[in-house]
């Protein structure tokens, strides 16, 4: 499965407050147990224990690092998990022992490691498990889905689509086949094309990994290797019956019950994103929160000044294609959208892709006024909320917007959209097409919770002054 070998820190912290806690009181009751008065702990060889609990917690971290604790790898089950944390503390009680008899401290308790190496095994076990289950119920609701498009429509390639269905903790989705020799559907899932279709199709269909479910080796399966390596997409194939046809040198893993061959595996920032999702939630509630009085009186003065609804409803294209309601509150007179094609010859975006007019003659007095000031945004915090939208991210196209893209502008899909990002920032309507999409492929390869929050402290700035909206 797809592996990642990043370290992150939130797990060392977790394990050193837990580790810490631990040691506390073991020491503490091994001392005071008969008599726990408050303020009035005995604390004999509090220095030596220090020492040697700061070893311990030491080798804890090394032998976790090691055995790739400190990582992600969503194949790896939950019972292996535990495992190589009760190996890895096996190893750190061992030496352990070995240091206090070294170190000739007679004095410390041998209950005091054993109890401490009982409670180390079960609560450090059990957070792990807790995350896991997590992780695995909020990817099997679609938390970053992996894209799977298989080369190869025959037996083995159907089995492969099955096992995504069978394991959906993965997070894996097979989005159709290439195949050149059946059309329609296999099994319910399309054949998208011909494996020359290969590049359109990964584009268009936000492709994450490729599995070439043919032991072929021919001229045009190395040419798409090459092509999915130019588009830095996870790239397994079939284990051929001959160990010396391997188009390259791979590692050897499995999905469900297939053997594959590794060539390059993608890389998935899964706790970023999960840290950006909690960072999205409490936000978007603190702002609701205390912007409730001014929500009120935006829709009253909006059903004062013109007929219609307060809240005006849009189709958008959000990560990698998927179409979602986003909320508004009506800057422009009931009815605005079947006025637009009348409106084209006045557009003023160069590029034709976006729609763009300074002085829209479909804006309400008040829309003009919440336009400038991005107030018609606020509603879309009900879409962070509801996992649609982030509240920093690229800006969320129209439909009818992305049917005009090229291949590179659809990279700006790759994340989820955003209430305000680098281009609301930067210009907002007076940015172009492609100075937008630079921004937001910029945003997308250099993104960090640290980013987001500078570009939400220079978000307020920009609304203020009011300039580049229209």
């Amino acid at each position: 499965m797809t592996r990642s070998f990043k370290i992150y820190p939130f797990y060392i912290i977790a394990d050193m407050i837990l580790a810490a806690i631990i040691f506390c009181f073991s020491y503490l009751l091994r001392y005071n147990l008969v008599s726990f008065a408050p303020f009035v702990y005995k604390k004999p060889y509090l220095e030596q224990y220090v020492l040697i609990f700061a070893l311990w917690l030491l080798l804890i971290i090394f032998f976790f690092r090691k055995n790739r604790l400190y990582t992600t790898n969503r194949g790896l089950s939950i019972p292996k998990e535990i495992g190589k944390v009760i190996l890895s503390l096996t190893y750190t009680v061992i030496l352990i022992s070995a240091a206090v008899f070294l170190l000739q401290y007679k004095f410390f308790s041998r209950k005091i490691i054993a109890e401490s190496f009982f409670a180390l095994c079960v609560s450090l076990s059990a957070w792990r498990a807790v995350k896991r289950t997590m992780l695995r119920r909020m990817i099997a609701r679609g938390l970053r889905n992996i894209n799977i498009l298989i080369v190869g429509a025959n037996e083995t390639g159907r089995i492969i689509a099955e096992e995504t269905k069978l394991i959906p903790w993965l997070g894996f989705k097979a989005i159709g086949y290439l195949d050149n020799h059946k059309e329609g559907y296999v099994d319910g899932i399309p054949v998208l094309g011909k494996i020359k279709d290969f590049f359109g199709v990964a584009k268009n269909n936000f492709v994450d990994e490729v599995i070439i479910a043919v032991t072929s080796e021919s001229k045009e399966i190395v040419e798409l290797i090459e092509q999915a390596k130019n588009l830095h997409l996870g790239i397994r194939k079939v284990v051929s019956s001959d160990p010396e046809a391997s188009l390259v040198s791979g590692r050897l893993s499995y999905f469900g019950t297939t053997p594959l061959f590794t060539y390059s595996a993608k890389q998935y920032n899964l706790n970023g994103i999960i840290f950006k999702r909690i960072f999205d939630i409490t936000t978007a509630l603190i702002f609701i929160i205390l912007l409730l009085p001014l929500f009120v009186i935006i829709a009253v003065l909006i059903k004062l000044d013109s007929p219609g609804p307060a809240i005006y409803t849009q189709e958008r294209i959000g990560v990698k294609g998927g179409i979602f309601k986003l909320y508004k509150f009506r800057s422009m007179i009931k009815g605005a959208d079947t006025l637009q094609e009348a409106l084209l010859t006045k557009n003023e975006a160069k590029d034709g892709i976006i729609f763009k007019i300074r002085n829209d003659p479909r804006i309400t007095t008040v829309g003009y006024f919440i336009r400038k000031y991005s107030l018609d945004e606020l509603p879309q915090l009900f879409n962070v909320l509801c996992g649609e939208m982030s509240i920093v991210g690229p800006r969320p196209p129209l439909p009818n917007e992305v049917k005009k893209y090229k291949y590179y502008h659809l990279d700006r899909l790759q994340v989820k959209p955003g209430m305000t990002g680098l281009s609301q920032i930067r210009g907002r309507s007076e940015l172009t097409f492609r100075k937008l999409v630079k921004w937001d492929l910029w945003y997308i390869n250099n993104w960090s919770l640290r980013l987001d929050l500078n570009i939400l402290f220079w978000t307020l700035p920009a609304i203020l002054k009011g300039r580049g909206a229209y």
